[in-house]
């Protein structure tokens, strides 16, 4: 039984306001800064969420830890990280401000007012061939995404300042500031046209001779370092690749399509090239028992996001990945 004092004050009701802020209860524009900095991981994308100056928000943020007499985040280099005490503020405040939102927001309907967009970003090749195709019945639903193609290190320095709501890494991201799960294994192949795969004695030549069956076949590449295929050479043949490419394009569909054209060979996704695998286009090279496999990861900051979106997209991306 909650009693009450001679001001008519429940007690439980003290008793949380001291939990939270003291004698005095805490301004609820406070715990939304916080709550907003606690979701995107930065004071700068914090206000750009609410519309606020990130002067403005640090304040807010200094206000509220000096009335609760805690540090709420640790400050880093890039963005800021909760200490434990602000997680389970988060998970104390979380619901309640988000139902409040949702009827006091403008127009006071989230049926009026749709989520905003998910921003995804992540490697070009997997957005064209396995994402776009999967987020059909997302987008069915009312889902608005807006999704961006890039290299994986600067897509998770922008998901930690707040720009991205989830990236599709293609390594596991360092540090606290990022949550991730694995999402895929995307296997490499060694494939060429049939022309050349017929003029160097096929996949049975190379199984006999190893690499120097392909002394003379323009190499095709990604990239002047070449990293797949170096990697295939080291993981497949345990030795160092000693040879440069003859065309290199950074997009991995140019690299199909000019191997295909009879170019030269290169290594791919086997997901990228298995319809022209299947159709004839490309010979596949070499069939090793333990192929190289590279992992992709589903990478968003820490805590729950304020867009309901983001979670579903989430959560159906990680199921239809399993079949990938």
């Amino acid at each position: 039984m909650r009693h009450r004092d001679s001001n008519g004050e429940a007690e439980g009701d003290r008793t949380e306001a001291a939990r939270l802020g003291g004698a005095a209860p805490v301004d609820l524009n406070l715990l939304r800064t916080f709550l907003a900095v606690y979701r995107t991981g930065s004071f700068t994308a914090a206000a750009r969420l609410l519309g606020l100056s990130q002067p403005t928000v640090t304040t807010q943020i200094r206000t509220l830890e000096r009335q609760l007499d805690r540090e709420l985040f640790q400050r880093l280099a890039r963005g800021v990280a909760p200490v434990p005490y602000a997680d389970e503020l988060a998970s104390r405040i979380v619901e309640p401000l988000d139902a409040l939102a949702a009827v006091t927001g403008p127009g006071g309907s989230a049926d009026v007012h749709p989520a905003e967009p998910v921003h995804l970003a992540g490697p070009a090749e997997l957005l064209t061939h396995r994402v776009m195709p999967a987020v059909a019945p997302l987008v069915d639903k009312g889902v608005r995404l807006r999704i961006t193609p890039g290299l994986t290190e600067p897509l998770l320095e922008e998901l930690r300042a707040g720009r991205y709501d989830l990236v599709i890494s293609t390594y596991r991201p360092r540090g606290r500031a990022l949550a991730s799960v694995p999402l895929m294994d995307e296997e490499f192949v060694l494939v060429a046209a049939p022309a050349w795969a017929e003029r160097i004695g096929g996949p049975a030549r190379i199984a006999a001779d190893g690499p120097a069956a392909l002394h003379g076949v323009p190499l095709v590449a990604y990239a002047e370092d070449v990293p797949i295929v170096r990697r295939y050479w080291r993981h497949v043949f345990g030795r160092r690749l000693v040879r440069h490419p003859a065309v290199t394009m950074p997009d991995l569909n140019a690299v199909k399509a000019a191997v295909a054209g009879g170019t030269g060979f290169s290594v791919l996704p086997r997901y990228l090239c298995a319809a022209e695998l299947a159709s004839g286009a490309l010979v596949l090279l070499h069939d090793p028992d333990d192929p190289p496999i590279n992992t992709g990861f589903l990478a968003q900051r820490p805590g729950s996001s304020g867009n309901p979106h983001v979670a579903l997209v989430r959560d159906h991306l990680t199921e239809i990945a399993r079949d990938w």
